[in-house]
């Protein structure tokens, strides 16, 4: 997500001419978008996003347990 932040706001300077990204070469511009691909690539075939995925719905899971124990008046299990 930084990649492509970073890579509309290159496009933007250079598109505008403004500061010293008018005077950089497209290349230079356009590659925090080649890093986004290759990062999205990365996390795809590591297990990377499904794994962020998975911590996210187990904490929901384990938040909405708590939640049940604490109206049922029970003492939470963490400590």
């Amino acid at each position: 997500m930084y990649f492509l932040i970073a890579g509309v706001g290159l496009l933007l300077l250079k598109y505008f001419e403004l500061g010293f990204v008018a005077e950089l070469s497209w290349w230079w511009v356009l590659s925090p978008f080649a890093m986004a691909v290759a990062w999205w690539a990365w996390a795809d075939s590591t297990g990377y996003t499904k794994r962020k995925e998975m911590e996210k719905m187990d904490q929901k899971k384990q938040d909405r347990i708590e939640r049940q124990r604490q109206a049922l008046g029970m003492k939470s299990r963490r400590r």
